[in-house]
This record gives C-alpha cells, sequence and structure tokens, in this order.
C-alpha cells in the first residue's frame, strides 16, 4: 500500500470539518485511526463512555469509507483480548513502520501525554510532520498564552469578557447587552418545596447497527465496569448532535439559566443541556451552540440571563479551562496544594451511601455517565475535597466516570477546581461548604437520616463534619485567604472541645470509608 500522508484521527478529533480531513487525497493519503486498550481499560471506565468513544468512532470510519477514502482502523477487537494495553502512540510507531508514509499529519491533541508521544514517534520514525490547531476552539493556545502573560492572577471573568468582544458576542458598540457582562446572581435559584413540576424530556436517539454492536462488545468484554451500556442514549454523529442542541434551544433554555445551580432528587438532567460531550469529542461546534442560543434572545424565545449563562459556559469557561491546561502542563497534573492523599471511598464507584445527595448524585452518573457541574462541583466533588482525596485520583476518577471528560478539560476541573490541589491557579479559594449549602439549593436532606446543622453526634451531616474538621486541618494555609474570612471566624468561635470532637467524628468517619477496591 503505497501512502503520502498518514492522517491521525484521535477520538477527541472526530469534527468532519477539521483541518485533519481538509483536501484529502483518497488514491495517495490515508486516515489512521485507533480504538486504544488504553483507554478502554482505563480502570472503572463507565462503559456508556466506552460505547460513546467506540461508536462515535465507528460512525466516523464507514462515513469516511463510504465517501471513497482509505482508513487504516485499529479496533478493540483486532488484537487478543489479554494483549497489553499500549497507548496510542505505540500502535503508531508499529504503523508507520510498516506503512512507510513520507509525512504523518497530526492536529493538537487533547491530552498533554499523547501529544508529546506522538510528537516523539514521528521524529523518531523519521517523517516529514505535517502539523495543524485545533480550529474547533475560539482562542488558540498561543492566543491565551499571549492573555496570560504577566497577570498575577488568571481570572476567567477577564478573559471572558475579552472574548465576547473579540468575537462580538452579546455586545453592542463594546459594551454588554443588557448592561452587564454576567447574570450569575440570577442564576442560583433553587426549586420551592413543590420541586421543578413537569420537566421537558430529554432527546433520545436509538442505537443503530453500528451502536448496537459496540453496546453488545463492551457489555461482553466490560461487563463489570460501573453504568449500563444497554440504557446509552447519546449522539454519536454530528446531525445527532445538533438535534440534541436544537432540542436544547427550544425546551429547556429558557429555563436553564435560572435553576442551573438546583438539585432535585430523582432527577439528574433538569433544564441542563448535556452537549458537552458531543462537544469534547468535536462532534458540535461551540459556535453552533452559541449562535444557536444568541438567537433565540434575539428572537425573544429565551431570557438573557439563560443565555449568558450558557454562553459564559462555552465561550468563556470551555476556553479558558483549556487555556490553562496547556499553559500550566505538565507540571500541573503533579499540583496538590492542600497535601491531600486519601483514596476515593468505594460508594465513588457503586453509590452505595446512606447520603442521600450523594447516592442520588451517583445513581445519575451511573445511569447517565452525567451529572450536571453543581452535582459535579459541590455534592461529588465537595465530599472528596473535605474527605482529602488525592487530587490527581479524583481527576482519574473523573476521567473514568464521565462521558464528556477529556484530559484538557477534566484537570484543570478536577483537581485544580473542585479540589483546590493548583493552590489557586483556577479557582481564587477552594470550593468548601458544609450540608448547609445542598439543603439550600436541593430537596435531598429532608429524606436523609443527617441533619446538615449537626457536626457531631448519631445523625450529623457527614459533608458537615468533614467541612469544620477541613478549616480545622487547613487554618494555618488558608485562614489568611480574603474570600474565606467569614468562614474562618466561625471556625474561631467554637470552642477548643467542639473542634476536639470534630476531629474525632471525622477521623471515625475515614476509618469507616476507608476504600475497600478502586474502581
Amino acid at each position: 500500500m503505497s501512502v503520502n500522508r498518514l492522517v491521525v484521527v484521535l477520538n477527541d478529533q472526530l469534527d468532519r470539518d477539521s483541518p485533519l480531513l481538509a483536501d484529502l487525497d483518497a488514491s495517495r493519503d490515508l486516515v489512521w485511526m485507533v480504538e486504544a486498550p488504553a483507554e478502554t481499560r482505563r480502570p472503572g471506565a463507565h462503559q456508556q463512555r466506552l460505547v460513546l468513544l467506540l461508536s462515535a468512532m465507528r460512525h466516523l470510519r464507514d462515513e469516511l469509507q463510504a465517501g471513497g477514502m482509505r482508513v487504516h482502523y485499529r479496533a478493540l477487537d483486532d488484537a487478543p483480548a489479554d494483549a497489553p494495553a499500549q497507548p496510542v502512540a505505540s500502535y503508531l510507531a508499529a504503523d508507520i513502520a510498516e506503512l512507510a508514509p513520507n509525512t504523518v499529519v497530526l492536529m493538537e491533541a487533547g491530552d498533554w501525554a499523547v501529544e508529546q508521544s506522538l510528537l516523539e514517534t514521528v521524529r523518531e520514525a523519521g517523517c516529514e510532520l505535517e502539523w495543524h490547531e485545533d480550529t474547533h476552539f475560539l482562542a488558540t493556545r498561543g492566543a491565551f498564552q499571549h492573555w496570560a502573560e504577566g497577570r498575577k492572577s488568571l481570572t476567567m471573568e477577564y478573559f471572558y469578557r475579552g472574548m465576547r468582544k473579540r468575537h462580538h458576542i452579546l455586545v453592542a458598540d463594546g459594551k454588554p447587552v443588557g448592561g452587564a457582562w454576567n447574570f450569575d446572581q440570577d442564576n442560583r435559584a433553587a426549586f420551592g418545596a413543590a420541586g421543578p413540576g413537569a420537566l421537558p424530556a430529554h432527546p433520545t436517539f436509538p442505537p443503530d447497527r453500528i451502536t448496537e454492536g459496540v453496546i453488545e462488545a463492551v457489555v461482553d468484554g466490560h461487563g463489570d465496569h460501573p453504568g449500563d451500556a444497554r440504557q446509552f442514549n447519546q449522539p454519536v454523529t454530528p446531525a445527532q448532535a445538533r438535534l440534541a442542541l436544537e432540542d436544547f434551544i427550544a425546551y429547556r433554555l429558557p429555563s436553564f439559566g435560572t435553576f442551573q445551580d438546583a438539585i432535585w432528587l430523582g432527577d439528574p438532567l433538569l433544564y441542563h443541556a448535556r452537549l458537552s460531550a458531543a462537544l469534547n469529542l468535536h462532534l458540535l461546534d461551540p459556535r453552533d451552540c452559541i449562535n444557536a442560543a444568541v438567537t433565540a434572545w434575539e428572537r425573544g424565545d429565551a431570557p438573557l440571563n439563560a443565555v449568558e449563562g450558557f454562553v459564559r459556559q462555552i465561550l468563556g469557561w470551555r476556553e479558558f479551562i483549556r487555556g490553562v491546561y496547556w499553559l500550566r502542563m505538565p507540571e500541573y497534573a503533579q499540583m496538590n496544594a492542600l497535601g491531600h492523599d486519601a483514596a476515593l471511598p468505594d460508594f465513588y464507584w457503586d453509590g452505595q451511601t446512606d447520603m442521600a445527595c450523594m447516592a442520588d448524585a451517583m445513581a445519575g452518573l451511573l445511569r447517565h455517565g452525567y451529572a450536571h457541574h453543581i452535582q459535579r462541583l459541590m455534592v461529588l466533588g465537595l465530599f472528596a475535597q473535605l474527605y482529602g482525596a488525592h487530587p490527581y485520583a479524583f481527576h482519574e476518577w473523573h476521567m473514568a466516570m464521565y462521558l464528556d471528560a477529556a484530559d484538557w478539560v477534566s484537570l484543570p476541573n478536577a483537581l485544580g477546581m473542585s479540589q483546590f490541589g493548583d493552590g489557586g491557579v483556577v479557582g481564587t479559594k477552594p470550593y468548601c461548604a458544609s450540608g448547609a449549602y445542598i439543603d439550600r439549593m436541593s430537596n435531598a436532606c429532608s429524606s436523609c437520616r443527617y441533619n446538615p446543622r449537626q457536626a457531631t453526634g448519631e445523625h450529623a451531616c457527614p459533608f458537615t463534619t468533614l467541612y469544620w474538621d477541613f478549616l480545622d486541618r487547613h487554618e494555618a494555609q488558608l485562614s489568611g485567604n480574603r474570600r474565606l474570612q467569614f468562614q474562618f471566624k466561625n471556625l474561631q468561635r467554637k470552642s477548643d472541645a467542639d473542634r476536639a470532637a470534630i476531629r474525632e467524628q471525622a477521623a471515625a468517619l475515614r476509618s469507616r470509608m476507608t476504600p475497600t477496591h478502586a474502581g
């Protein structure tokens, strides 16, 4: 087989308009894709995450082949089940040696280690490299680095405002429409006692022949992993992802903003878009999401607080997080500012806990491979931080369990914002709170055996116990943070006896929750 250009397409580079797939010559070029066992054998990988990755890749493969393009595709079942789980670069090295291409075409990856290993592989093979920036994003790596230069701290809000101006989004004459850049204060409502009421149904995507085959393979080969592949219901093609976007804009965006921080037991999806998995695989373009939301506001179909909040998540936070990742890697992955070193309790894998909020968040995660941002940050993430989980271990769990996880987005969000492992690169303070926050934003505490107001005793809420213990343990390190002054003043009002009792209860909690397995 004569190969001029070997075009490497990774499992999160599935954009049909990608620079990788532009100007392909079917007679001389060869698209290269691999279902790497290193990903599919990730400890505890959610079954639906595996279905999504494999099905989305196979749909692109078949689409390219139907269009006359040659595709060199390494499927999982091409290798023996007991074969070592090799990284992507190992497969590429072997195929370069066999196919002898003149040029290897690569695009910026979503994982620092993967990118470095691919570049090294091409160098060692002596091939010419054709390199592309990832045009999926609205800010290049270089643009973010230029923005960050000389700044004492990286504040997402300032980056976001610059992006709004640069791309002329919700801006008129250089000023924000509605008179404010950020309507976050209007987006923190909780549901009343009656709950959210009737919620709009989320779209369904019945599995086709390709997806059915993947589901069967995952159940057969990974049936002991968390989740259930047979409940898979996600877009696996750009056309399906666009339908999901249209459905969100029409039926949930109008109420999304106001209730985006709310939690209600048994309703893990609420008004959320659930588009992040399609976005992070590049099945959906962020520009299309932004434009659809802004158009809905211009038509009067969605309020500004909802549209601005949605735009901020994509144009602001998503781009900012990617910028931080590439600015700070590889050192970022080693950061552990609080010195936490515990393994995650078993209920992070099986959901078996008597804490109502945690059990509900885990039930949704096991069912859908998804939890909305407040469940991630202020339930699952908060408990891990207060418990003292190692921040990189929390990131690894996040990578295994969430359909939308990618290294570039998980590390700054999980290790950084959620666990404060970066010491304040992403967030200016640890997001620490007691059970009172969960009680305020959800109906979980009313059906829970624990009392969010109690830190000690039989009915003490583990969140509240560990919250005060967290402040006590880190008082010397964190009490100077101006955003934690109120919390530390409250801690200092407690007597020595109260603080000792909290420490004792926290130690007993940790002893009972010591994990017996991981994934």
